[in-house]
């Protein structure tokens, strides 16, 4: 894990926390929704006040793509710049990471695809979240879409994880509940699939399960109202656990699936996960019945006199209201997803990195049979 700066109005330590790391002049890595919610002119004062001298890079799309990397890489070594400060959410987090390598290691950014393919040092990294989310601060994942492949590359390093996460709740209070609400399903499908993980440990466990129980009682409210600032800094603390779960015990086929389709739709990660979460849930239940009748503990529900199969079906049942509530998608077509895609995507999700720690052995006809019946 990184060093964490966790708090209300910790955004403005982005500066001097780069000048700790050595940095003169930092590529700032966001995009036009950080710009216009204003969080980005707090980073550039920042910046100043430490005395550093900063070039920018905005151009990033939903589910971010190798050429906006090579666009990103230009600026940096046009400016000469030292060290990277991502500020948004993960796609923009993801990119600065993606940056970063190539700025140091070369080539494209297909060349990194896979476990530990970084090999030189990166440059110093400061990622700012503004989205209880991704988790991608503090994580060794980077994610970029392959647009020759049309596919999601899943870039997994511990060269990825940034030196110094900076957490500010302040900044959840301008987004929307749609985005509020697709981030938060993304926090609980991590801490769940991280805590079912054929990977994960009694470290990471902790980290899961209070990111479980954070979610559950905060994320109704988080929608509810952007002004309710103690359950907005509850979900940026499970974001950051949750994170820190994912970062090391890994995931499984929910975010197998959701990087396949995510690779060929320009879909929010956070609503396909929404939509796949509950119906992997059910797959998976049959190899980890006692972890799921934790999960609905941990979710509130009375499981009094329950065997483990039965209370891993109310911690499901539970997910699918928490996504009705919110408003979440409900299914994949509402989202675009074409049943004819069904097979290759199936057949893509497969070799994503993510389905090797999947507690259930799967197979891609397995995957046909849950896309099926999330369509």
């Amino acid at each position: 894990m990184p060093e964490v700066i966790f708090g209300s109005g910790s955004l403005k330590q982005v500066g001097e926390s780069c000048l700790r790391l050595g940095a003169k002049k930092v590529l700032i890595v966001t995009d036009e929704g950080v710009i216009e919610a204003g969080w980005l002119d707090q980073v550039i004062n920042s910046c100043e006040d430490a005395g550093l001298s900063y070039g920018c890079f905005q151009d990033i799309t939903t589910n971010p793509k190798d050429y906006e990397i090579e666009q990103g890489v230009k600026i940096y070594n046009q400016c000469g710049c030292d060290a990277i400060i991502g500020v948004g959410g993960g796609s923009v987090i993801d990119t600065a990471k993606a940056i970063a390598i190539l700025a140091t290691n070369g080539g494209e950014i297909s060349d990194y695809e896979g476990v530990d393919q970084i090999k030189i040092p990166l440059p110093p990294l400061v990622m700012a979240s503004t989205t209880a989310g991704s988790g991608s601060e503090v994580s060794q994942f980077s994610v970029i879409v392959n647009t020759q492949s049309k596919k999601k590359m899943t870039i997994v390093s511990k060269s990825l994880v940034p030196d110094i996460a900076i957490i500010d709740p302040e900044t959840l209070s301008t987004k929307n509940a749609h985005l509020t609400a697709s981030t938060g399903l993304d926090v609980l499908t991590h801490a769940i699939e991280s805590f079912v993980s054929i990977a994960a440990t009694p470290m990471t466990d902790v980290h899961a399960k209070n990111a479980i129980r954070l979610v559950s009682e905060n994320l109704r409210p988080s929608v509810a109202s952007q002004l309710n600032a103690t359950a907005k800094e509850n979900m940026a603390m499970a974001s950051l656990q949750a994170g820190l779960a994912f970062s090391n015990a890994i995931l499984g086929a929910v975010h197998a699936v959701s990087h396949s389709i995510g690779g060929r739709y320009q879909i929010m990660h956070g609503d396909v996960n929404a939509v796949l979460l509950p119906h992997v849930m059910e797959f998976n239940l049959l190899a980890a019945p006692n972890k799921f009748k934790e999960i609905a503990e941990l979710l509130g529900e009375n499981i009094a006199g329950l065997s483990s199969i039965e209370a891993g079906k109310k911690a499901i049942d539970y997910v699918k209201t928490l996504s009705l509530d919110i408003g979440a998608p409900q299914r994949l077509s509402e989202m675009g997803f074409e049943e004819y895609m069904i097979k290759e995507i199936s057949e893509i999700a497969l070799n994503d990195a993510c389905m090797i720690t999947n507690p259930r052995d799967i197979t891609a006809v397995d995957v046909e049979k849950i896309l099926r019946l999330a369509l």
